[in-house]
């Protein structure tokens, strides 16, 4: 069955970067939407970037407005992987990120988590001021 599987997670400081993966198996990543969630304690997911298909041709993306200008999303269909590079950190940022890939309707909002089929158990991301 198919797995995602995110790293990359891990603490550092306000100002730093990260650069999380999500690798999949028994999946095709550059044929499906994949987008990266998060979640911390006390609050909703937040959607907080999505990538379309490979095939679409348009490798359009969409951000969450609270990382806009800050994180990228991208893909590398070699490796059957999607990154999630994220600069100017802030303790905000601070929480479990997941990623998620399989769309159960194409209608949904693509940072939608009620969206996405499969899920990783995600990576925990720490920001100190």
């Amino acid at each position: 069955s198919a797995q995602l599987v995110e790293s990359g997670g891990g603490s550092v400081q306000a100002g730093g970067s990260l650069r999380l993966s999500c690798e999949a198996s028994a999946y095709s990543l550059r044929y499906n939407f994949v987008a990266w969630f998060r979640q911390s304690s006390g609050k909703e997911r937040e959607g907080v970037a999505s990538i379309s298909p490979t095939i679409s041709a348009r490798n359009n993306v969409k951000y969450g407005d609270s990382v806009k200008g800050r994180f990228t999303i991208s893909r590398d269909d070699n490796n059957n992987a999607v990154y999630l590079q994220m600069d100017s950190l802030n303790p905000e940022d601070t929480a479990m990120y997941s990623c998620a890939a399989g769309s159960k309707s194409l209608a949904m909002d693509v940072l939608d988590p009620n969206r996405y089929i499969y899920w990783g158990r995600g990576t925990q991301v720490t920001v100190s001021s």
